[in-house]
């Protein structure tokens, strides 16, 4: 992907996806496979795809688009939450997808979901004035790890077509 026009479209495809995603999980009813506060993360892939193709800036350019989004729909909490979380993960997985050659999306879809968990409890941590929220970590830790996997998952599988598709689509620039 070599074409700025290509970066800037796919970059603006992905943050409407990320939002349209991050809307639709909220259209999820909490159920008994969710712990409370808990979200798929499906937004997550977005962000993801970005930090592997685009860079840390464009993912977190992403990743603040989201934070905002919580914010105007969920309020302030949600919002702080989405963003200390959000900036954790995408900086680990941009760091993941640059550094380690070996790490597989599952397993950067985990350690990202785990890491947005830990900013997450850092804000409720702060919000509350104490650390009794971290009592809910081995709840969160579950439900990262399974999550995690399922955004990693869902990534190994759609990345290929998409990189395709974009490398594909700027090597016939302007032959139309």
């Amino acid at each position: 992907m070599k074409n700025r026009t290509y970066k800037i479209a796919l970059f603006a495809i992905l943050g409407a996806v990320a939002l349209v995603l991050n809307f639709l999980e909220g259209l999820i009813p909490v159920s008994a496979f969710m712990p409370p506060g808990a979200k798929a993360g499906f937004s997550n892939i977005a962000t993801m795809l970005a930090a592997s193709t685009l860079g840390i800036v464009p993912a977190l350019a992403i990743t603040l688009i989201k934070a905002g989004f919580a914010l105007i729909t969920r309020g302030v909490t949600a919002g702080a939450m989405s963003l200390c979380g959000g900036v954790l993960s995408t900086v680990t997985m941009y760091l993941l997808f640059k550094f380690s050659r070996k790490t597989g999306y599952l397993v950067i879809g985990v350690v990202s979901a785990l890491m947005h968990n830990i900013g997450q409890l850092a804000v409720a941590a702060v919000l509350v004035g104490n650390t009794a929220v971290l009592g809910y970590a081995p709840v969160l830790l579950v439900s990262g790890i399974v999550t995690g996997a399922l955004t990693g998952s869902i990534l190994r599988a759609v990345m290929p077509p998409i990189i395709k598709l974009f490398n594909n689509s700027a090597s016939e620039g302007g032959k139309e």
